[in-house]
């Protein structure tokens, strides 16, 4: 059977991924290891292929596509999140860059305590943190390839799973009070106040944190018309407001007070409905750029993006798959239905031009070599395609070329790349499992490595929750993205049903923890 597998590397692939996903969809005590099983699966059937004399592999160009295809669209899912945190977000990656410093710190004392060779912690600290490539640099500063592998082979799966359960601790702690996105109410609201303030002005006042569909005048109580920009409120009118429970009792006591009117159940002139966004023109363009005011007389209340719905502001960018509350006249819906296409496609469209243009330029600027004194290195493909998968969902488009996806068709993707590098993953470290752990070194360099995995986890457990209180789901991102682990990531995403807060965390501090790795793995071998 083994041989047969051998000889049959796609088989090999779907038959671990089959097994894996079976294995992980099993719960005890209410506990599954979700898509991470796949990882495990590979890892003990490579093994045991390998005491039967036949080595299992699921081929490097393979794991290293599913990577990259993972990465890149982790990062499409987190662009429209991750440049609005990031200005917040820095001394977020200070401090992983920090707990990593401190985890290669204990790597030094605790491998020269147990009489271990720099080399030999260099690739124990590269398999604690699940880097590859942490272990090739650390390669390139000893001079040889052999002593970094042992210590990362070793090493290697107590790294993933002392994360998942640091993961799946967090993810525990905010059950319950797990801080989600504040759900979207809409209130009608009589105008008390007297300054003429235009919708504009007034989404612009509240940062675009809410939006208007409907007013009705009060000189004219018989006819509700749609809130365009330039409408001006005055005092008498009746508005109806979009936003979070609190921003609305904020908006509420500025402009007036609540209405026993309901604007929206009148639907004599007004109509509304849930569009999906599909015509390609349309896609990667503003709120504003879609001109539904100008040729409609239609306004966008709120955007359901996946499972979440978001306020409707003037520079919302459209992607595919998005569904628009649009309100128009009763007699220009259809022609509002025809303009954004309101196909069922825009759900599955995986955009091939913009994916292939993505993929293209990420592999490309991982393979840009960055000098350093004694060799340097190269990003790799996973931090490429990352970068530019976060800078390609945030613009949309370029020129003619749509960069952005539908959120379905990301997730989709991502968890197909993902279960293909988890499978290569398992393959490639369970060849030399065996003999490594049943080496004179072996339990040595397994000590050392629960040891990093254990300061590291801690570190990032206290700095990512207790000084900024972030939410659980996001600090359980932030421990995959500061492992550099698909699989820890996989396993938040599974157990939050896609929670966009885990792959923001994911997202914010990856390529931070990427390099700090590399720099590190090379400074515990010159430093040692």
């Amino acid at each position: 059977m083994f041989e047969f597998l051998a000889a049959q590397p796609i088989l090999l692939l779907v038959a671990l991924v089959l097994l894996g996903s079976a294995l992980g969809s099993v719960k005890l005590a209410g506990f599954s290891l979700g898509p991470a099983a796949v990882l495990f699966v590979a890892l003990a059937l490579t093994a045991v292929g390998v005491a039967h004399g036949v080595e299992l592999a699921v081929p490097e160009v393979v794991g290293n596509f599913g990577l990259a295809l993972f990465t890149y669209t982790v990062g499409v899912s987190s662009g429209p999140n991750f440049f609005g945190s990031l200005r917040r977000g820095w001394p977020t990656m200070l401090s992983v860059a920090g707990c990593l410093v401190l985890a290669a710190a204990v790597a030094a004392l605790a491998g020269r305590l147990m009489g271990l060779s720099s080399a030999v912690v260099a690739g124990t600290f590269a398999g604690g943190l699940t880097n590859t490539p942490a272990l090739a640099a650390a390669g390139q500063a000893a001079g040889q390839a052999e002593e970094p592998a042992l210590g990362y082979s070793i090493s290697y799966l107590g790294g993933v799973i002392g994360m998942l359960l640091a993961a799946a601790w967090a993810l525990a702690r905010g059950g319950k009070n797990r801080q989600r996105r504040p759900r979207l109410e809409q209130r009608t609201v009589r105008i008390d106040q007297a300054d003429g303030s235009s919708i504009a002005e007034l989404q612009e006042r509240h940062r675009g944190e809410i939006s208007f569909s409907r007013v009705r005048h009060d000189e004219d109580p018989e006819h509700t018309v749609v809130a365009v920009p330039d409408e001006r409120l005055r005092r008498g009118d009746l508005v109806s407001v979009v936003g979070p429970a609190e921003l609305l009792d904020a908006i509420t006591a500025e402009l007036g007070h609540t209405s026993s009117h309901d604007l929206v159940g009148e639907q004599t002139h007004l109509d509304y409905n849930r569009v999906t966004v599909s015509k390609q023109a349309l896609l990667g363009l503003r709120l504003v750029d879609l001109g539904l005011p100008e040729r409609f007389g239609a306004q966008v209340s709120r955007v359901r993006r996946g499972d979440v719905d978001l306020v409707a502001t003037p520079d919302f960018v459209v992607q595919s798959g998005d569904r628009l509350r649009v309100v128009a006249p009763s007699d220009q819906m259809r022609a509002v239905r025809s303009y954004l296409g309101d196909s069922e496609r825009g759900f599955s469209d995986i955009n091939p031009t913009g994916l292939a243009l993505g993929l293209t330029c990420g592999v490309l600027i991982g393979l840009v070599h960055i000098p350093l004194p004694g060799g340097g290195f190269a990003l790799g493909s996973a931090v490429g395609t990352l970068v530019v998968g976060l800078v390609f969902g945030r613009i949309g488009r370029v020129g003619p070329v749509v960069t952005s996806m539908a959120t379905a068709s990301a997730n989709s993707l991502s968890s197909l790349g993902m279960l293909i590098f988890l499978a290569y993953a398992g393959t490639k470290a369970g060849a030399g499992f065996s003999a490594a752990i049943t080496s004179d070194l072996g339990w040595r360099v397994i000590l050392l490595g629960l040891a990093i995995t254990a300061t590291a986890a801690v570190a990032l457990l206290v700095v990512g929750r207790w000084p900024r209180r972030l939410p659980w789901p996001q600090v359980a991102g932030q421990l995959g993205g500061a492992q550099t682990q698909p699989a820890v990531l996989a396993f938040a995403n599974e157990r939050t049903e896609f929670d966009p807060q885990v792959g923001l965390g994911y997202a914010l501090v990856y390529p931070a923890a990427m390099v700090a790795k590399i720099l590190l793995a090379q400074a515990l071998v010159i430093l040692g």
